[in-house]
């Protein structure tokens, strides 16, 4: 195998490892919204102090699941 090949297929191998961060991210939002829901349905008088703790957690998750996309994009067309 040449040694471009080799390096493209690698390339390619990380972009794919780095894209799994999405679908890890979605895994994240879903345990913070469970959470949230969770907590909501036990004591539901203080669910409203505790929304604004949903959403930046929310954002944080999504936040490393773009930030994953964006490196497995620079991967396959930057590097």
């Amino acid at each position: 195998m040449e040694l471009a090949a080799a390096a493209a297929l690698g390339k390619l191998i990380g972009a794919g490892l780095a894209a799994i961060g999405s679908g890890v991210a979605a895994i994240g939002i879903g345990h913070v919204a469970g959470n949230y829901l969770a907590g909501a349905l036990r004591n539901p008088s203080a669910a409203a102090s505790q929304t604004a703790m949903l959403f930046i957690g929310i954002a944080f998750a999504e936040a490393l699941g773009i930030f994953a996309f964006l490196v497995s994009l620079l991967l396959m067309f930057a590097v």
